[in-house]
C-alpha cells in the first residue's frame, strides 16, 4: 500500500506565488507517490476574528485553487476540516493529554499574540493540538511542512507516542516532509522575511490570482542589493530570492539561470521575470473558472465522504482505548 500524506491550508488570506512553489506544486507531485489527503483547514481560520460571509467564499475559492493546481480529486482526496467533525472530537480526547508548558512554547502563538498573549483566544493557544489530530486522524505517514511549522509537528509525534504509551498503539507517528526548492520564498520588499498572505505590504507577495499589470509593477518595485550581477549569491538576498523565482517558474537549472543573465542588468532581469511570472499563471487563472459551484460542491461532498470514512475509524479506536463505549445507544 502506499504511504499516506496529509497537508492542508486556510481559506484566510491569498495564496501567494511563495504557497504555490513551497506547497502547491510539491502536493501535485506528492499524490502521484502516496496516497494524499489535502484538506481546507477552515476550523484553524477561527482562531482569529473572520467575517463568516467571507470565510465561506475564500474556502471554496482555496478548493478552486487547490484543483487549478493540478491536485487531482481522483488520485487525492480534496475536503473541507468543517466537513469532517472527528477533527473537532479528536482534538479534545489530545487536548486532555497535552500539557499547558508544551503549549506555552510555541512560537506562533506568541507571534500571533502580537505580544498581548492575554487577550489572545483560547483557540489560537491550543491551534496546535487541532493540528496534531489533524493529522494523526488520518494515519499520516508524511506531512509537507514549511520550517515554521516544524515544532508544531514535533508537539504532534509527542502526542502520539505518549496516547500510545498510555493507551495502547493507536496512531502512526508522522515523518515530516521537507522540500528544499521553493521551501522559503522571500518577501519582495524585506528578502529577510518570507512571504507571506498576511505582509501588511501587499507589494511584498505576487498573489496567485494578480493580474498582469500588478505582476509588472510589483517586480518592477522589488528591491535588489548592491553591485550589478545576477547570481545565487547568499550575501545578496534580494537579488538570489528573485532568481530563485524565475528558476522555479521556468524550471531551468541555477547555472542556465545564471548564464542567461550574465550580460543583463536589473531592467531587463525584472522585465523577464515579470513575463515568466505572467505566463506561468494565466492559464492557472484560467483553470480556476472552470469549477462551477455544482462541479465544485460535488468533489468536496465525495471528500469529505472517503476524508470521514477513514477518519471515523481512527477515532472509534481513540474512543475504545480511553473508555467510551464501543456502539453508542442511538436511542436512550
Amino acid at each position: 500500500m502506499k504511504k499516506r500524506i496529509f497537508s492542508g491550508a486556510q481559506p484566510t488570506g491569498s495564496l501567494h506565488i511563495g504557497n504555490y512553489l513551497g506547497a502547491l506544486k510539491n502536493w501535485v507531485a506528492l499524490q502521484d507517490e502516496y496516497e494524499a489527503f489535502y484538506c481546507i483547514v477552515n476550523l484553524h481560520a477561527i482562531t482569529l476574528p473572520q467575517d463568516p460571509k467571507t470565510l465561506r467564499q475564500k474556502t471554496l475559492d482555496l478548493a478552486r485553487i487547490y484543483l487549478a493546481a493540478g491536485v487531482d480529486p481522483e488520485k487525492s482526496t480534496i475536503f473541507i476540516q468543517s466537513d469532517v467533525p472527528e477533527h473537532a472530537e479528536l482534538t479534545w480526547v489530545l487536548s486532555c493529554i497535552t500539557r499547558m508548558g508544551e503549549l506555552e512554547r510555541m512560537t506562533q502563538f506568541k507571534d500571533k499574540g502580537k505580544g498581548n498573549t492575554e487577550r489572545a483566544g483560547v483557540g489560537l493557544f491550543t491551534y496546535p493540538v487541532l493540528m496534531a489530530a489533524d493529522i494523526l486522524l488520518y494515519q499520516t505517514d508524511l506531512v509537507p511542512v514549511g520550517q515554521d511549522q516544524k515544532q508544531h509537528l514535533e508537539l504532534t509525534r509527542d502526542l502520539a507516542e505518549r496516547f500510545n504509551r498510555d493507551f495502547g498503539e493507536t496512531f502512526k507517528i508522522p515523518e515530516p516532509y521537507i522540500s528544499k526548492a521553493g521551501a522559503s520564498i522571500k518577501s519582495l520588499q524585506d528578502p529577510s522575511k518570507k512571504m507571506s498572505k498576511s505582509d501588511d505590504n501587499p507589494n511584498g507577495s505576487i498573489f496567485l490570482l494578480d493580474d498582469a499589470d500588478t505582476i509588472t509593477k510589483k517586480i518592477k518595485r522589488a528591491v535588489t542589493d548592491s553591485g550589478t550581477a545576477i547570481n545565487f549569491d547568499e550575501a545578496r538576498p534580494a537579488i538570489a530570492n528573485l532568481l530563485s523565482i524565475y528558476q522555479l517558474l521556468t524550471s531551468k537549472t541555477p547555472e542556465e539561470c545564471v548564464a542567461h543573465f550574465e550580460s543583463k542588468g536589473y531592467g531587463q532581469f525584472k522585465g523577464e521575470l515579470a513575463e515568466a511570472t505572467t505566463e506561468f499563471l494565466r492559464p492557472f487563472q484560467e483553470r480556476i473558472r472552470e469549477y462551477d459551484d455544482t462541479t465544485l460542491a460535488d468533489i468536496l461532498k465525495c471528500g469529505a465522504e472517503k476524508a470521514k470514512h477513514t477518519a471515523a475509524q481512527t477515532l472509534q479506536d481513540v474512543y475504545e482505548r480511553v473508555g467510551f463505549r464501543k456502539n453508542p445507544i442511538a436511542k436512550l
